[in-house]
């Protein structure tokens, strides 16, 4: 049965106090927010200018200037806002605030008589409005836009932004649709569609929840809707780095090769088939739609059971960013862009709210406890936008299937979507800790925190207490003022085989549904919740058809999967190998990997007797072996220790 009810949780109600994830928190107040403020002032020094503000002031008239960057340019602008916005709600900071508010009105000042903004086609190329809706991301700005008005407001309070954006989403809801004389169009790049479904959520305004409509159930229709504004247009083009009117030809890129009720695969590129999906299973829940539900479940097994990494990566391919076939998983020249993975969290937690099943938080989790963390340096200052698997440094510079792949993270990127996105999903995380249904409180990962609901007329307050995702031992306490009769529905994680739950001290007493355990009681002042996790080390094993793991094996404990480093093995990684039969020593991590929870492992290295050795042989015996303790390392944190190779993936011995 489908879910329908599902409330938002309030982020002012909930305060992240866990020890691992307030670090990376504190880093996006203290560290990210100011530095990304710095990139979009174009102040940072030895980086590619983002001229994103000055964009919007040349459009606001307040300067004089040329437009500079990419076409979707505004994205970052808007996707600091919301990062701002969740830090706020977090930690309140008046100067930050302010700040912000300037930013808003700098929008006010560039938005059009008719609601229109957008300050490519502003500035830069005036009169051309949709006109390029495969290629040019109008509506997807859009939708970061919308998104940010919606943090802005239940962050704040403040309706300034989001009055700005409805003005906007009621000048495309004009523009687009059915009717005689609008638009058949939709994006190139989905984006809009979730936020749309946002916005109607925070202000229950029907137009909007039907646009979001018109636009998944319109694309993929014949005649295709690119090919109409093409001819349109003389046959121009935007992005021309694999070939002539690619984007416009390759209908299955954008997920618009046929309509979405016809689809059984995650196709194309990645960020926009799950972003595209986000918006499509949030509209089959609130809809009560069956034929999108099914359609969402089809693509989602596909993605999870044969396109996503064992790091919850996802989009295997550079040329693109995008998904190729089944079981095509390339370790070393994976793409797995921290953004994809950010929305294939947010595809998660909308599959979460639409069926209550932990298979969805399974995968929310793993995406990011790993690509999504690991997406940027423990510094805060430096960020991956691509996630191999694998890296042998040696070559990147001379191989060019490697262009993509940095062996380190960098201070910032001329297409800066990814750090903003890392940044507003970090200070947002309350929103994937907690589902609230009105039948249940859903708790899916068990990181330190401070929350309270409004439930059946009281008010359920409770805090989670631990060191997740290292020690076992989680605590639930309960502080509401009054007893609350509600039912809390706690995940049994992928990777526990034995959890254990204790009510004050007891066994709980409750029913397992779809992955979680259902707990109906009066919870009052004083109640405990003793969760016990034990997380084994556990050897991980590809499906036989993924041919770039085959006869090697991953170790994940919890929810992190781990790697070997050349800073602690030494270089050379493909000569290690780790026995069937050796077990996992647990140590803990010192320097920049202090906190962290590091595995030993009695391994194997075959070694080079000498350099004159020849290229090849008939005597395996000239390829001698030694002992080699391995240390593998949290996969999220490699390459703060500077450039070396790194692999996930190790031959069994």
């Amino acid at each position: 049965m489908m879910q329908s009810d599902v409330i938002e949780a309030d982020l002012n109600r909930i305060t992240i106090t866990d020890p691992f994830l307030g670090e990376y928190q504190r880093l996006i107040r203290e560290v990210v927010i100011p530095w990304q403020w710095q990139a979009l002032n174009d102040t940072l020094p030895d980086t590619e200018p983002s001229h994103a503000l000055t964009n919007y002031r040349i459009a606001a008239g307040l300067q004089e200037g040329e437009f500079y960057g990419m076409v979707f340019q505004d994205s970052d602008v808007t996707k600091w806002l919301e990062a701002v916005a969740w830090s706020l709600s977090q930690k309140p900071n008046a100067t930050l605030e302010k700040t912000a508010d300037e930013v808003i009105e700098l929008l006010a000042l560039a938005q059009c008589e008719d609601g229109y903004l957008n300050t490519w086609y502003t500035v830069k190329e005036p009169g051309m409005r949709w006109t390029n809706l495969a290629e040019c991301h109008e509506l997807y700005c859009a939708g970061h836009l919308f998104e940010a008005a919606v943090a802005f407001w239940q962050a704040t309070g403040k309706r300034r932004l989001l009055d700005i954006v409805c003005r906007f989403a009621d000048h495309i809801a004009d523009i687009f649709g059915p009717n005689e004389g609008q638009l058949r169009g939709y994006p190139g790049h989905p984006e809009i569609e979730l936020a749309l479904m946002r916005l109607y959520e925070v202000t229950r305004e029907p137009r909007y929840q039907a646009l979001a409509r018109f636009f998944l159930e319109e694309r993929g229709q014949q005649p295709y809707y690119y090919d109409i504004e093409f001819e349109k247009r003389g046959g121009t083009w935007h992005w021309d780095n694999w070939g002539d009117a690619w984007m416009v030809k390759d209908k299955a890129y954008t997920h618009a090769h046929k309509p979405l009720k016809e689809q059984d695969q995650a196709v194309g590129h990645a960020v926009r088939s799950v972003y595209l999906m986000t918006g499509l299973a949030h509209l089959a829940r609130t809809t009560q739609d069956e034929e999108k539900r099914q359609t969402c479940l089809r693509i989602w097994d596909n993605l999870v059971q044969r396109r996503m990494y064992i790091t919850g990566g996802i989009g295997s391919q550079a040329i693109g960013e995008a998904f190729t076939s089944d079981y095509d998983l390339p370790n070393d020249t994976a793409y797995g862009e921290s953004c994809a993975s950010i929305g294939l969290m947010m595809f998660a937690r909308r599959m979460l709210e639409m069926e209550g099943d932990s298979r969805y938080a399974d995968v929310m989790e793993r995406a990011f406890y790993n690509t999504v963390l690991g997406g940027m340096a423990l510094d805060g200052k430096h960020f991956f936008y691509v996630n191999p698997l694998e890296t042998y440094p040696k070559s990147i510079p001379h191989n060019h299937i490697y262009d993509h792949i940095k062996p380190v993270r960098q201070r910032w990127f001329g297409c800066a979507c990814c750090p903003p996105n890392i940044a507003r999903t970090l200070v947002g995380i309350g929103h994937y800790i907690f589902t609230p249904r009105p039948d249940a409180l859903f708790i899916n990962i068990y990181a330190g925190s401070q929350a309270q609901f409004a439930v059946n007329g009281g008010d359920l307050r409770l805090t989670i207490a631990g060191n997740y995702p290292w020690d076992e031992r989680v605590e639930i306490t309960f502080d509401n003022p009054q007893p609350v009769e509600h039912t809390l529905a706690l995940r049994l994680p992928e990777w526990c085989d034995d959890p254990q739950f204790l009510v004050n001290g007891e066994a709980a007493q409750g029913e397992r549904i779809k992955g979680y355990l259902h707990l109906h009681r009066r919870w009052q002042q004083g109640d405990t919740l003793t969760l016990l996790l034990p997380m084994r080390v556990k050897r991980v094993y590809a499906n036989p058809l993924v041919r770039h793991a085959a006869g090697k094996v991953a170790i994940q404990r919890g929810p992190l999967v781990y790697c070997l480093e050349e800073a602690d093995n030494g270089a050379e990684l493909h000569n290690l190998s780790l026995p069937a039969q050796s077990g996992f020593r647990e140590i803990a991590g010192t320097g920049v990997l202090k906190g962290k929870i590091l595995l030993q492992a009695d391994g194997v290295r075959v070694t080079t007797p000498s350099e004159d050795q020849p290229l090849y042989s008939f005597d395996r015996q000239q390829t001698p072996v030694k002992n080699q303790t391995l240390t593998f390392i949290p996969w999220f944190s490699w390459a703060n220790r500077g450039e070396g190779e790194m692999r996930i993936w190790v031959d069994e011995a």
